[in-house]
């Protein structure tokens, strides 16, 4: 294998691509602290935890920054943790989705800064001449290439000009995971082999993954999808959907009186059954919505964190529960 060289690999969530609400996983800051491994992985959103863990296998330790539970978009750091982003080798984020690893990465990286935005092409986060996003008219095809439609509630953070959550998008999650294997490849030659048939194979099971919801959400009574904060564009515009929001990209927003009246009367002009709640948010706006419009309620996760509320305990067996739930909600056959 050659000489072995210890590289530290920091993977932050932060927004072109927007919000999780509760990012999970290890232990904040946490793991093995490297041990013996080549790479040390450290991520601030659970996706690219996960993704790290699958393209850098047993080359890499990976910790998260964000404790579990806690809501991902309000990560604050310490002064421990953000010298681990100024020691990483490789910060591996999402520009946007948490400020304060955004904040981190402009002080103290030197040139070791991966974003995702940088590997795959984000959604725009387009709002209309009031200021806010709300539905999102998802078309058929790719959503790569047009990412039009987007309309959401308006936001308590500033994603920027486009949707950080990538991650609900296999097809992005695939290509995202061939840049960080070139990206570890670089700081670990001798894992390049590795990392690259590891990335190979995770793109196989989210190619697996991205058939199942194709031919699970084919035909349904109805495609518009009702959910606590706009989370899902990129789910939506690849699988034919339309998100409806109640509150925007953060899920700490409070929507407007006026929001939720424009929400509920949707919800009865599309005879919606279900409204989707979310874990780690409170469901309470969304059940009243439904109870107005005599609809049902279920729980999507939007896949920021892994909690013992979570109904998987990694990325592919949330992602397959929520097709679960989708395919449920929307009377699909």
């Amino acid at each position: 294998m050659g000489t072995r060289t210890t590289v530290k690999v920091v993977a932050a969530g932060a927004a072109a691509s927007v919000a999780l609400a509760g990012c999970g996983g290890t232990d904040a800051g946490g793991g093995d602290g490297g041990g013996g491994a080549e790479v040390t992985v450290v991520t601030g959103v659970y996706p690219l935890q996960w993704l790290a863990e699958e393209v850098g296998g047993d080359r890499t330790s990976v910790s998260n920054l964000t404790e579990p539970g806690s809501e991902p978009h309000d990560l604050e750091l310490t002064g421990r943790q953000t010298g681990e982003v100024s020691d990483a080798d490789v910060v591996f984020y999402i520009d946007g989705l948490q400020p304060a690893v955004d904040d981190a990465v402009a002080e103290v990286s030197d040139g070791n800064a991966l974003d995702v935005a940088d590997l795959v092409e984000l959604r725009p986060a387009e709002a209309d001449e009031e200021g806010h996003e709300g539905h999102d008219h998802a078309e058929e095809g790719h959503a790569h290439e047009d990412g039009e439609g987007e309309h959401a509630e308006g936001d308590g953070h500033d994603h920027g000009d486009h949707d950080p959550h990538m991650w609900l998008d296999t097809g992005r999650m695939a290509d995202t995971a061939d840049g960080l294997a070139d990206r570890l490849a670089e700081a670990d030659p001798d894992g390049a082999e590795d990392y690259r048939a590891n990335a190979e194979r995770v793109r196989g099971e989210l190619e697996a993954i991205g058939t199942e919801y194709d031919e699970g959400l084919a035909e349904c009574d109805g495609r518009e999808m009702v959910v606590n904060h706009t989370a899902f564009g990129y789910l939506a515009a690849e699988h034919g959907l339309e998100q409806i929001g109640i509150s925007g990209l953060s899920p700490e927003t409070e929507p407007s009186p006026a929001r939720l009246a424009e929400v509920a009367e949707l919800v009865e002009e599309h005879d919606v059954s279900t409204v989707f709640t979310e874990t780690l948010v409170s469901p309470a706006v969304a059940e009243t919505i439904a109870d107005e419009a005599g609809a049902e309620t279920a729980v999507l996760d939007p896949l920021e964190g892994i909690t013992e509320e979570s109904p998987g305990d990694d990325y592919p067996s949330v992602m397959r529960a929520n097709l679960e739930t989708l395919s449920e909600g929307l009377g699909c056959s």
